[in-house]
């Protein structure tokens, strides 16, 4: 598996039912994926051993083995990601797939629309998931003379006094020191620090970042900590010591 980062992410379909493998495709590529279909596991097999693949749309009810021993085989040997798609809208079979280790569930019928929205998040939660460095998860982080302190929820500046941050302003800060020197999208940081997407007119990690410029940097009209990236997201700059 191969976690893509462009525009064009290669999708595997496995459903049987050709009228909606084929609206699924038409659809998924009429927005700037690559697809390929399979009708059951053993062609799914196939093609995952002759493609690298970002995610897999995979369906609950297929002929021979069906989507849930699917998934669990995919995940017992990868960690490519899984939405699941089921004519089943009942809370047990939702929850079940997760347990197998889908990522996102999809109840049947549904609007393309909405699993392309499914998809683009998924991809980019697996892109912040292998962004996280070794040390994530550490109790401190260190940068500047700064620390933040996870156990406690607590920033200090450099010379020892606490700095008073919400709740947002401490996960986007935590956020950004654990993957420094990469650009992260305003939808990656909304992943990760809410666990949603960004819509249109949603300017939160906007205005977030702005207040922690107030709070971290020494000019922040002119940020060196916290920098703007033109039409692509923000960078945080200094290095980090994790303890």
């Amino acid at each position: 598996m191969s976690t893509s980062t462009t525009a064009s992410p290669h999708i595997l379909v496995v459903e049987d039912d050709r009228q909606i493998s084929t609206l699924v495709s038409r659809y998924l590529r009429d927005n700037e994926c690559r697809v390929s279909v399979a009708g059951d596991g053993r062609e799914m097999d196939r093609l995952l051993e002759t493609n690298r693949f970002d995610l897999v749309v995979l369906d609950l009810m297929l002929p021979g083995e069906d989507g849930l021993s699917l998934c669990r085989r995919l995940r017992a040997s990868s960690s490519i990601p899984i939405v699941m798609l089921t004519a089943k809208g009942e809370d047990i079979d939702r929850i079940i797939g997760l347990e197998m280790g889908a990522d996102d569930y999809l109840a049947k019928p549904f609007n393309p629309r909405e699993l392309l929205a499914r998809i683009r998040a998924v991809l980019r939660r697996a892109v912040i998931a292998e962004m996280a460095p070794a040390g994530r998860g550490a109790r401190v982080l260190s940068f500047l003379g700064w620390k933040l302190d996870r156990t406690l929820r607590e920033l200090r500046s450099p010379d020892g006094a606490k700095v008073a941050v919400t709740r947002a302003e401490f996960d986007l800060l935590y956020a950004f020191c654990e993957r420094p020197g990469r650009v992260l999208t305003r939808d990656q940081l909304l992943d990760v620090t809410q666990g949603r997407s960004a819509g249109p007119f949603d300017r939160s990690i906007d205005i977030l970042v702005s207040r922690l410029r107030r709070k971290i940097e020494q000019d922040p009209h002119h940020p060196e900590i916290i920098k703007t990236m033109r039409s692509n997201g923000y960078l945080f700059t200094p290095s980090i010591e994790a303890t």
